[in-house]
């Protein structure tokens, strides 16, 4: 179906909802000769998949299986099938609710669209949908890793609350980043951001916050104009995620503040190249890699399942009711959000190595 499958060259077709048997995903053009494991996709769910006091109680091991495309440790060049069951599901907090829509999700537009829903969590519209995502991006970065191009991402805020990471290299910002429940690199500023996310869910509400996003060492010359620009392709991708609703490329929204002399970003030789002595195009200039790092930030909503009372409409009577919404939910997005957005950004980079003629159909 239109809408399940993204990319080009390097493809991903997600499957599966929320509380089905399984979800999963299907990766077509990685080329063959890659060597990939189970272990290699595990690493990266296992950033990815609930637990721990500051998400969703749900205890799902997101255990991945290879069904195809891997033969003695290295892809064919075929499709790739990857599956996950979901084991631990509980859809009963969900029947008291099926006729209500739930404020802030996609209850109301899913059954405008189709006529029909799967109400058990969301269904296709569920956070869940992002594990075969995240699957598609660790093999993304596999390839990556053979160019020396690294994406990476970390809180930057949650609930107003900022970091800055000037001074801190790429290493140490992972490093950092990895090391606390909130995946702030400010160690200081990461307790505020803790404290905040547990007085929210003590109040029976939730927070939102940004995500950025980095590239490290891109090639240049990746984007095709004028409309499948890079910076076009990455706001798409970013925007697919659940939960988004803005994003910023480099400077982004205080661009709007600058004079030109100040936004433009002087061209320098260094080290034998052609480089630029600052980065507020974040890496992009008329929609193509510029060969510094890509720098994007994501805006998250508050996770809407909340259990505050809220006003809704019963589709079956067609009234208006009130409606508290039980389960287990994430008072805060944010830190899981971020593996799910490092995998769609190194798709869209892989997709545009292809697309450029630098990434072979075959590493043999």
């Amino acid at each position: 179906m239109i809408g399940n499958t993204f990319g080009f060259m390097f493809r991903a077709t997600t499957w599966g909802e929320s509380h089905g048997k399984a979800v999963g995903c299907i990766v077509d053009g990685c080329p063959a000769g890659l060597e990939l494991s189970e272990e290699d996709v595990q690493r990266e769910l296992d950033r990815r998949k609930p637990g721990g006091r500051l998400a969703s109680p749900r205890k799902e091991k997101d255990r991945v299986r290879i069904l195809s495309g891997v033969f003695e440790g290295r892809t064919l060049g075929t499709p790739i099938s990857m599956i996950v069951e979901n084991v631990d599901v509980n859809s009963k907090p969900y029947e008291e609710i099926k006729d209500l829509f739930r404020p802030g999700h996609a209850d109301f537009t899913y059954w405008a669209k189709f006529g029909i829903r799967d109400w058990r969590g969301g269904g296709r519209a569920s956070a869940r949908e992002t594990v075969g995502r995240v699957m598609a991006g660790a093999i993304a970065k596999k390839i990556l890793e053979r160019f020396g191009v690294k994406v990476f991402g970390y809180t930057k805020e949650i609930a107003g609350i900022s970091c800055d990471v000037s001074g801190m290299d790429a290493e140490e910002i992972i490093r950092k980043a990895e090391s606390n429940p909130v995946r702030c690199p400010d160690e200081e500023k990461a307790k505020l951001m803790e404290e905040a996310i547990l007085k929210a869910r003590g109040e029976g509400d939730s927070v939102g916050g940004i995500a950025e996003i980095v590239v490290k060492n891109p090639p240049a010359g990746l984007g095709e104009p004028v409309f499948l620009k890079l910076d076009a392709y990455l706001a798409f991708a970013v925007m697919s995620v659940p939960a988004v609703k803005g994003v910023e490329i480099g400077a982004g929204f205080r661009v709007a503040e600058m004079r030109g002399s100040e936004n433009n970003d002087p061209l320098v030789i260094r080290d034998g190249r052609i480089r630029f002595a600052s980065n507020n195009a974040g890496g992009i200039l008329g929609g193509i890699s510029n060969g510094e790092d890509i720098v994007i930030r994501a805006a998250i909503k508050p996770t809407p399942s909340i259990s505050k009372p809220q006003r809704t409409v019963n589709y079956r009577t067609m009234r208006e009711e009130t409606i508290v919404i039980k389960g287990r939910h994430d008072p805060c997005i944010v830190p899981r959000a971020i593996p799910v957005l490092e995998a769609m950004v190194a798709l869209v980079i892989v997709d545009c190595m292809m697309m450029q003629g630098l990434i072979p159909r075959s590493f043999v």
